[in-house]
């Protein structure tokens, strides 16, 4: 009997121990084999944890100093892709673990993957820590997604946006007023206008998502800032299984702090419900709309408490994170290049006055402005990376994939692209956005700051408006400049941030 428990125990060890070397070598070195008879190369394959620690190595050393005052900032904000794909091409392979990361810039084999046309690809997997923060549309798939993009899609519909143009005027009204108020008789101050931009956008995001003004929100804001962090130091490292378990102290807040946003949130949404079911909600705000939305007797086709929860969760982070970082990198690019600003101040106080605000007709007709946005968007996309995974063989671009393959589509390198560009690609030049979008560049798909296809950023429209009307409202009222503390250092926190700031020398007109 000894003897049968020893050998059942000697083949359990034989079978774990096969097991692990299956998934930390034999796999990742078959795959590397098989990407490499189709010319995809890269670094060598490290055993367990592939290039993290390279990566990470190489992220350290570039944030540990700031960059002249260009939009040359690819090598500063993702140094480790933009090395990748120096030495071993536009369509390249790096290593996330044991897992295997293609590097993909052809246009056409970006329209392939975010077009989905197969149902080939998913988002791919994350650190499960990401769904403290992340969750809702933006991670959901097949039919989930589905059901939750029907549900949402009404929420944005231009008609309902229209309607919450007198919130996001209101909220940029007490920004300007706050800013006024500042520079006082000077008539000039420096302003960090990083966070300022930040409270902008999250006012207008609670008081248009949620009806209620920053102040009632601020805790929530405040709560999600610390969670990113959090969640942005244990994405950078490989996750061990069950690692978001064990008792540490970085773990015990990261559940603290989600079981108080939740609790929040649910606070928020039971009022809606019950305004909604006495008859007294006469707003239009996103939630109430989602929750109308949301009513249907067929339960297998609605969100649960927790689903809507997570997309609450997602309005609140995506909903001011993208626009803020849009309007910061706006100003800081405008002060650098005062020419373009004098031009879209004098195309606002043309088409729009002064000292009114604008209407969602004459936002329409800015051209300059509108120029002006995209080419930032451009030059500084709030998200630098996009990925996807397969989960089953396909060909895509005429290369073969088995499942388990992650395709990254790195936003910033391609619209950084000299080949897709031109010469001038790491120039601002907004002119080149002067017949449309689609003919920018020499490919469509050279720009997608908002992804593309199906996936395609549900707030594109709420981000682009509301983005206008604060620069539209920001020129109306002020010059501006950089301030000679400003230091050049763009870089990645989920979104692309300034590490130091951005501080700004504003003049009253």
């Amino acid at each position: 009997m000894e003897g049968v428990l020893l050998l059942c125990f000697a083949l359990l060890v034989l079978w774990v121990t096969l097991k692990i070397g299956y998934a930390v070598w034999w796999r990742p070195r078959a795959l590397e084999k098989h990407l490499e008879k189709q010319g995809i190369r890269g670094p060598p394959y490290k055993i367990l944890f592939g290039d993290v620690k390279e990566s990470n190595r190489l992220t350290q050393e570039a944030y540990s100093k700031p960059i002249d005052l260009s939009h040359q900032i690819v090598p500063r904000v993702i140094p480790f892709f933009a090395q990748t794909v120096k030495n071993y091409g536009k369509i390249c392979v790096t290593w996330f673990g044991m897992t295997p990361r293609v590097i993909v810039m052809e246009p056409e084999m970006v329209k392939e993957v975010l077009s989905n046309k197969f149902g080939h690809f998913e988002k791919a997997p994350s650190n499960p820590l990401t769904k403290l923060l992340l969750l809702g549309l933006v991670a959901a798939e097949g039919e989930k997604w589905a059901r939750h993009r029907r549900i949402l899609n009404p929420a944005f519909h231009m008609e309902k946006l229209k309607g919450m143009v007198p919130e996001f005027i209101l909220s940029c009204k007490e920004m300007i007023a706050r800013w006024g108020k500042l520079v006082g008789e000077e008539g000039s101050c420096e302003i960090d206008v990083f966070p300022e931009l930040q409270e902008l956008t999250g006012d207008v995001i609670s008081r248009t998502a949620f009806g209620s003004s920053y102040e009632e929100g601020k805790r929530l804001f405040q709560l999600q800032r610390e969670q990113q962090d959090l969640v942005i130091q244990a994405i950078r490292n490989i996750y061990i299984p069950g690692f978001r378990f064990l008792p540490t102290k970085k773990n015990i807040r990261r559940k603290k702090i989600d079981k108080k946003v939740r609790g929040i949130l649910k606070g928020i949404i039971q009022r809606k419900e019950e305004a909604i079911n006495s008859g007294t909600y006469n707003s239009h705000d996103l939630l109430g709309l989602l929750l109308e939305s949301n009513r249907t007797n067929d339960h297998k086709n609605r969100m649960t408490m927790e689903d809507v929860v997570e997309e609450c969760k997602l309005f609140y982070f995506a909903g001011h994170e993208t626009t803020s970082m849009l309007l910061t990198w706006t100003m800081v690019v405008l002060s650098k290049h005062p020419t373009w600003q004098e031009r879209a101040r004098d195309e606002v106080l043309q088409l729009v006055g002064s000292s009114t605000p604008p209407t969602l007709d004459q936002l329409s007709h800015l051209k300059i402005v509108n120029m002006i946005l995209h080419e930032v968007l451009r030059l500084y996309p709030p998200i630098l990376l996009i990925v996807r995974e397969t989960y089953k063989k396909i060909n895509a671009g005429g290369l073969d994939f088995p499942p388990g393959i992650q395709l990254a589509l790195p936003t910033i390198i391609i619209h950084h692209d000299r080949d897709l560009w031109g010469d001038d690609a790491k120039e601002f030049k907004p002119e080149r956005f002067s017949d449309g979008v689609s003919n920018a560049a020499k490919h469509p798909l050279a720009f997608f700051p908002f992804g593309w296809g199906p996936r395609t950023c549900i707030g594109q429209n709420f981000a682009l408006i509301e983005a206008k009307i604060a620069l539209t409202m920001i020129l109306q009222h002020f010059s501006f400049h950089l301030s000679p503390s400003y230091t050049h250092a763009p870089y990645a926190q989920i979104t692309m941030q300034p590490q130091h700031g951005a501080p700004i020398i504003l003049h009253k007109l």
